[in-house]
């Protein structure tokens, strides 16, 4: 079995569920896309534009919040990939919803949705709202050597550095960012990370740190 097909059996045993939460609370969802790259997993980034209002400057997914003609969370992630990134929705073969969405620390109810893309996709930002675009392989976030924890008690976050060989850039992914490619990671390469995931407590901490572990107690 190869490494695509192999993530893919994997992430389909996660699949989640629509949100069930209240509709007064917004709801975003982001893209995570995957691809074969010399027999590796790799993740495809965005560095978010220094105009935006909010985490403006910060490496995330390519998504954003619903509109009202969006049908599902899917629909969303895959119309929010095709704005910022220029990916039409038909060339990503959605795999699955990763586990159940989780309440930022923003408010939002964000969804995760996992889908492969072919390596050769040329990325097209929108400058309005994405200033770089770049690949990270996905073995990263399982591994130490990258790997740090920021925060206080009750507001721990994992946090990775990332050196692009191809541009010279070094970027940081942290957040629910860096929580959401854990556990895609996890699962896509049926590896346990070798670091520590506990978060301490608080409400966010709590939320990524059942996430992560109930992703760690299915391997």
């Amino acid at each position: 079995m190869d490494i695509k097909q192999r993530a893919i059996d994997n992430l389909k045993g996660q699949v989640g569920s629509e949100s069930s939460e209240p509709p007064v609370r917004p709801k975003a969802s982001v893209l995570i896309p995957l691809f074969v790259k010399n027999g590796e997993l790799y993740v495809l980034l965005t560095l978010r534009s220094e105009q935006l209002r909010t985490n403006a400057g910060e490496v995330c997914f390519p998504g954003g919040k619903s509109d009202p003609q969006d049908t599902d969370e899917i629909h969303t992630a895959l119309r929010e990939a095709e704005e910022e990134i220029g990916i039409p929705p038909d060339q990503v073969e959605v795999v699955c919803r990763l586990l159940d969405p989780i309440v930022s620390k923003g408010g939002l109810l964000v969804t995760a949705v996992v889908g492969f893309i072919d390596g050769s996709f040329l990325p097209r930002p929108n400058p309005a709202e994405v200033s770089e675009v770049f690949a990270v392989p996905l073995n990263l976030f399982v591994q130490k050597k990258d790997h740090s924890m920021f925060g206080a008690p009750g507001m721990f976050l994992h946090s990775f550095q990332f050196l692009d060989s191809d541009s010279g850039r070094q970027y940081r992914i942290y957040g629910l960012t860096a929580a959401f490619a854990i556990i895609v990671a996890v699962l896509a390469l049926g590896k346990w990370p070798e670091f520590d995931i506990d978060l301490g407590s608080g409400s966010f901490a709590d939320r990524i740190n059942s996430r992560i572990n109930r992703t760690m107690s299915k391997l």
